[in-house]
């Protein structure tokens, strides 16, 4: 199981189409992933988990994943929340 803290770059946070699109990009890899912020977890694969999070630019969030494909799930991830993408 791999962990990594990062901070939310994309200028809308975590609203409705940019959650859609993180869903997609978690839904890619088979290992299991979780985002926790605010002492809530939820699984990257779930588009209602996700939008209860509610995560805004500058925010902290930790991203786990576990599996086979774990590290390449996390990096694009992380590319992802950091808007570079």
């Amino acid at each position: 199981m791999l962990k990594k803290t990062i901070t939310i770059g994309l200028a809308s946070g975590l609203e409705a189409r940019p959650v859609a699109i993180l869903v997609q990009i978690a839904s890619q890899y088979d290992s299991h992933i979780y985002l926790e912020c605010a002492n809530a977890r939820v699984n990257a694969k779930s588009i209602m988990g996700m939008m209860s999070l509610r995560m805004s630019e500058g925010e902290e969030v930790t991203v786990s994943a576990d599996g086979d494909d774990e590290e390449a799930a996390i990096l694009s991830i992380e590319k992802y929340l950091l808007g570079k993408q």
